[in-house]
């Protein structure tokens, strides 16, 4: 039982990813490039978030439970706003090489809309989120222990593979919207 489960919950949460993928991107190797340069900048943001949290870690050295807490609440925001940094430097990046596209041949349009861009950012930094956060869960779907045995949620590898699959496309959503507020300079969209 543990390979269908495996396979079901890897359709569940990265299907739609993969299929918007094939569809939309993977005709135009620019495309591609784009959603792995999104998926990049993504991993380069949990590096940092990561190496705070090793700071913060090391120098408070694990000691009170209360502030651990606090520290885990400050260090979540934190790495929201890493990430949210790493995408507004990814969407100026990506304005940079769009000009310089429509520098090399004014009158061929290569270079993609930023709505396209948006969409296709919103979806590298949402698979690569969606990897990191449910390839561990996935994983341990293929046994040798069995979840619901003390009192567990039964459904675990179920519903992680939907919070997975709704991560992902929030992703899209806030490139989406991130980029949207940046081209109409609307900053209180973001």
């Amino acid at each position: 039982m543990t390979v269908p489960v495996f396979f079901g919950c890897a359709f569940i949460a990265f299907g739609p990813a993969f299929a918007l993928y094939l569809f939309t991107i993977a005709t135009d190797p620019l495309r591609v490039i784009f959603l792995i340069a999104g998926a990049f900048f993504w991993l380069v943001s949990l590096l940092l978030s990561s190496m705070f949290w090793f700071l913060v870690r090391v120098i408070t050295d694990n000691r009170d439970e209360s502030v651990q807490n606090y520290l885990l609440i400050f260090g979540a925001l934190l790495s929201v706003c890493i990430q949210e940094l790493f995408r507004l430097a990814y969407y100026k990046l990506l304005k940079k090489a769009s000009e310089g596209l429509k520098s090399i041949n004014p009158e061929e349009d290569i270079a993609p809309s930023m709505r396209l861009l948006a969409y296709v950012s919103g979806l590298g930094f949402g698979i690569m989120s969606g990897v990191f956060s449910f390839v561990n869960t996935l994983s341990n779907s293929l046994g040798p222990g069995t979840v619901g045995i003390h009192g567990d949620s039964p459904q675990f590898f179920l519903n992680s593979a939907f919070m997975t699959l709704v991560i992902i496309m929030l992703h899209v959503f806030w490139g989406v919207v991130f980029f949207d507020g940046c081209e109409k300079n609307k900053w209180y969209i973001l």
